[in-house]
């Protein structure tokens, strides 16, 4: 089928979603979570049979102008299959965290309320779809957008807690602040470039030849409307200006330094599906959007390449410095996750400062980028899994609640630590893996002092990750501690995902066919 009709079906799946909130049972609203579910997994193995335009070119819908803003390629299937498997989890999780979100919503006593929960995320996740298939900055803009705004009242969901309430309204502030610096940037790029297509652009720079601070080159008559090698000035420096207040509200969505301030709080008070889906789903279209801005920018030849790079590299040390350093001294479990989010988001953004291209022998930068966030998503969700049901059954979300968890579920205490050991880095994990592509990457590239921080970094890592791994198995348990129980798609959930954290650490080649 049509690639396009994979949004298609989604945003229907979400307007369903909502009819069977508003029609159906007021009691139980777990129908809806199951239906969203469902829909989902039938919308992902559609991914799997969908083509763009090139596989017909004498279709009809070939020759749309759609095809100017909607990009289908491999990596814009892979990054739609991941933001589907990422809301499907996360509509799982908020299954069994329906109790919680009954007591702070309406009726503690019924779920009435709660249904749009199971939808908004369903809306989200076709606006990053829309955001691995961007070829424009305006509709990548609109895709950003989309996300954003769900994320807004997800993030407030819980309206009678004050921790949600005060969460909401710092990632408001904050997102729109984002906001203003990505229009902004926008539009001096396209007033530099006279064009918001990422190919145009990328064409652009490919043309220019580059004298001080302003470059000129010849734009053909198909795009600029002027005759065939008419010369144009490029202000070059303009366009760094754009460029860099692109990347600085991109760096809200992938929690990069400077944009980073409102993670932890806001990871803290919103609800536990909805900062897992933050630190997942929301991270990984950041970085799809980051990934299809940069192509166009740092092709070889383009005159911008080294100061974007160094912009790259610069936010991606104090990345890793502050996420690993600040999240040494947590003591709040959600806190210590939202942290190593930030940490784990300059490793990411290393891998794409020293900028390998795919044709290059080995993992270039995009496809380390992509691998990384793949067993990133295994680990974090599986993390989040263990946290809604602590905050369920024990009521806090402290590291001291995990108090001696092996006596009290000795499964759930061994899967816990693999996904801490995985986290860390420790070899034979999923996790050892994406940092040793993002290592190789830089060791290959000879940046020494990139490759410094990240081993600084990852060895931070090792002490707040174990401090987790202590608490369960050397810690004894508060004297009021009972057995933890896991519910059927918790447990389901957990297995699957400790499992393909241990089987990826060996055998990866499942997720490099993906990217292939």
């Amino acid at each position: 089928m049509p690639a396009y009709y994979l949004e298609a079906l989604t945003v229907f799946l979400g307007l369903v979603l909502l009819m069977v909130e508003a029609f159906g049972p007021r009691d139980s609203k777990k129908s809806v979570g199951i239906l969203a579910v469902v829909g989902l997994i039938l919308i992902l193995i559609a991914t799997f049979f969908a083509y763009g335009p090139e596989a017909k070119p004498d279709s009809a819908w070939a020759k749309w102008s759609l095809w100017n803003f909607y990009n289908f390629d491999g990596l814009a299937r892979f990054y739609k299959g991941f933001a589907l498997v990422c809301t499907i989890l996360v509509v799982l999780m908020s299954l069994d965290y329906r109790s919680i979100l009954a007591r702070f919503t309406d009726d503690p006593e019924s779920e009435n309320g709660t249904g749009e929960y199971y939808a908004l995320p369903v809306f989200a996740c076709a606006g990053m779809m829309w955001m691995a298939s961007a070829k424009d900055l305006a509709g990548a803009f609109v895709a950003l957008e989309l996300v954003t705004i769900t994320f807004y009242i997800l993030v407030a969901y819980l309206r009678r807690n004050v921790g949600s309430l005060e969460a909401g309204v710092k990632y408001l502030i904050l997102g729109a602040l984002s906001t203003g610096f990505l229009v902004y940037g926008i539009a001096w790029i396209y007033g530099a470039t006279g064009t918001m297509n990422l190919a145009e652009i990328g064409q652009s720079l490919s043309l220019v030849t580059f004298e001080g601070n302003v470059g000129t080159h010849a734009i053909p008559s198909a795009t600029a409307g002027l005759a065939d090698g008419a010369v144009v000035s490029l202000d070059t420096t303009s366009l760094l200006f754009g460029i860099a207040l692109v990347l600085i509200a991109l760096g809200f969505k992938v929690g990069a330094v400077p944009m980073q301030a409102w993670i932890p709080d806001v990871y803290q008070g919103a609800p536990t599906p909805t900062t897992a889906f933050l630190s997942v789903g929301s991270k990984a279209a950041g970085f799809i959007l980051l990934i299809r801005f940069l192509n166009p920018l740092l092709q070889a030849g383009s005159p911008v390449a080294p100061q974007v790079l160094s912009m790259l590299g610069l936010i991606a040390g104090a990345t890793l410095i502050f996420g690993n350093l600040a999240a040494i001294g947590q003591s709040n479990f959600k806190r210590l996750l939202a942290y190593s989010s930030i940490a784990h988001a300059g490793f990411l953004i290393l891998a794409l400062a020293v900028w390998k291209p795919a044709n290059e022998s080995g993992l270039g930068s995009v496809q380390t980028v992509s691998f990384y966030l793949a067993t990133y998503l295994l680990m974090t969700l599986a993390s989040f899994f263990v946290v809604a049901q602590v905050r369920i059954q024990d009521g806090s979300e402290e590291i001291a609640a995990l108090n001696g968890l092996s006596k009290r579920n000795p499964i759930l205490a061994t899967a816990l630590t693999l996904i801490m050991a995985a986290l860390a880095g420790v070899p034979l994990t999923a996790g050892f893996m994406g940092k040793f592509f993002v290592f190789s990457l830089a060791v290959e590239a000879k940046l020494w002092w990139g490759l410094a921080l990240a081993v600084v970094g990852a060895a931070a890592g090792f002490y707040y990750y174990f401090k987790v791994i202590r608490a369960i198995w050397w810690e004894a348990p508060a004297a009021s501690a009972t057995p933890i129980s896991l519910p059927p798609v918790t447990r389901g959930s957990l297995v699957i995902l400790t499992l393909a954290i241990v089987v990826l650490g060996v055998w990866p080649q499942p997720i490099l066919w993906l990217l292939n």
